[in-house]
């Protein structure tokens, strides 16, 4: 069985992908897979140097010139995008054939965006409320508020993300109660 972990930015996404980890759940992570493909040797980086050369520094893509390459350019993303997702899809694929659990996480941000919520068995969204979800995401560095509202007009809407789940973390919690939300969605699909 397959979940897909989903979440807009700032909603604990990452802290409920390493409870699954820590629970003894492969994961996939989308993010980290693309970090690793954009670092230097990293199979994207002749693709992404073609198309963005300014992203290039010491044979690694460098994030935040990437990041305001594209940033509010649609037609640029969808260039960038049509390089990773492929990619992606292999290290996914790559992933399942070398992984013989009967319970696998795929961590996606853009699992909705993508279309990769047709290729899991179940769907986890992970939310907070979205004064906490703000407080996180402003924390971060170099981000701002436009910056923060670009984002969100990129992503699935929370509350339709929630309306298509299968479960609903909440992270506005303490940890222990998130966790326990981890293990009874752990618990609902090992006994699917």
């Amino acid at each position: 069985m397959i979940i897909g972990l989903t979440g807009s930015i700032g909603m604990g996404k990452s802290t409920v992908a390493s409870m699954f980890a820590a629970e003894g759940v492969p994961v996939f992570d989308a993010d980290a897979t693309v970090h690793r493909l954009q670092a230097a040797g990293g199979r994207l980086v002749p693709a992404i140097a073609a198309a963005f050369p300014d992203a290039v520094i010491d044979g690694a893509i460098d994030r935040a010139k990437l990041g305001a390459a594209v940033f509010g350019d649609d037609a640029a993303i969808k260039r960038l995008e049509a390089i990773v997702h492929p990619a992606v899809a292999e290290e996914r694929a790559a992933f399942l054939a070398h992984n013989t659990d009967r319970l696998v996480v795929f961590d996606v941000p853009l699992l909705f965006e993508t279309g990769g919520d047709r290729r899991v068995d179940c769907i986890v969204v992970v939310t907070a409320a979205a004064e906490v979800q703000r407080a996180r995401v402003l924390a971060r560095p170099g981000m701002t508020p436009e910056k923060f509202a670009t984002i969100l007009a990129r992503q699935t809407p929370d509350a339709e993300k929630r309306a298509r789940a299968d479960h609903v973390i909440f992270t506005d919690t303490d940890l222990s109660e998130t966790r326990a939300q981890v293990r009874a969605v752990i618990a609902c699909a090992r006994a699917a």
